[in-house]
């Protein structure tokens, strides 16, 4: 077990996927500055937010003005999500580079959340990576693919389906980064590492960097987490205070709080750069928000006991 103790990278998904399954308006300058305490705190990659219609996520509305109020230290990357070539637009036109793109790796999952299907998200894929490729500009490309364990209308989702799904993403962008995402909380560590594994071994000349993206409905967050470690990932989502829930996924509570992920990290060796301490604060702003669905364990300990 953990024979490579390497450091991990732990993408704070709070102030997009946390802030946007909470009904009420977050004031804007509310929002600016969790976002800076969380970076202050030592998260050092933070999804700002997306660029989506307002529309379909009020929440999102104000993006523009996150933008000009962040602050954005050397060490810290955003990134944001983005649906279509108009979201990386107005991404760029607001100083970011770096884009989320998420499809979904079961039919009925991406209908209900982006209203099309698998095909047509591949192909508006490919379309997002040959403009960015003809930009001159620097840009990164994060793909989530959604219910890559379970679907919440179709159930558990196979191997076979999964590693198709990554194939068809590689094809498209072999350099890119790809999050398997457990948008439901229903996966167990076995599946996990069995999950990595098949892609992994899929992909010989490992120019994919992988991600995993995690949720506790069911309390398996941190150990499908460490499942993921053990199976060479390096890169983690996370919530500060467990905040989130996929308003496209039926049953799914918050994702993996970022404290408990970091305490189980750093108590096995592993580093996160993040301070423990600072982080359970901004957690506790957090979780204060009216209308949020939070799911943390490290936020009730005594604070003394963090360190003992």
């Amino acid at each position: 077990m953990l024979e490579r103790i390497e450091p991990v990278e732990i993408v704070e998904v709070a102030p997009r996927d946390g802030f946007q399954s909470i009904r009420e308006p977050i004031g804007t300058e509310a929002k600016i500055e969790m976002i800076n305490t969380l970076a202050r705190a030592g998260c050092q990659r933070i999804e700002a937010g997306s660029f989506v219609s307002p529309k379909a996520i009020p929440q999102m509305a104000d993006m523009g003005a996150i933008a000009a109020g962040i602050e954005r230290p050397a060490q810290v990357r955003f990134m944001v999500l983005v649906p279509n070539r108009k979201g990386i637009e107005l991404a760029l036109a607001n100083g970011f580079d770096e884009f989320g793109y998420v499809l979904s790796v079961s039919e009925s999952h991406n209908q209900n959340n982006v209203r099309r299907s698998v095909d047509d998200s591949m192909r508006d894929l490919a379309g997002l990576v040959d403009w960015l490729s003809a930009q001159d500009k620097g840009w990164r490309l994060r793909v989530n693919l959604a219910t890559s364990f379970d679907c919440p209308f179709d159930g558990r989702q196979s191997l076979q389906a999964l590693a198709a799904r990554v194939r068809e993403v590689q094809s498209i962008i072999s350099d890119a980064e790809i999050a398997l995402c457990d948008t439901t909380g229903r996966a167990n560590p076995r599946q996990v590492a069995e999950a990595f594994a098949r892609v992994q071994a899929d992909s010989p000349d490992r120019r994919t960097r992988w991600a995993f993206h995690g949720h506790d409905t069911y309390g398996l967050g941190v150990a499908n987490a460490l499942a993921a470690y053990e199976a060479g990932v390096r890169r983690f989502d996370a919530a500060a205070a467990g905040l989130g829930g996929c308003p496209f996924a039926p049953g799914a509570t918050g994702n993996t709080a970022t404290e408990d992920l970091v305490f189980a990290f750093e108590a096995c060796g592993i580093k996160t750069g993040i301070d423990i301490d600072r982080l359970t604060a901004i957690a506790d702003r957090i979780a204060a928000i009216p209308g949020g669905v939070v799911a943390s364990h490290i936020r009730h300990v005594p604070k003394e006991r963090l360190h003992a």
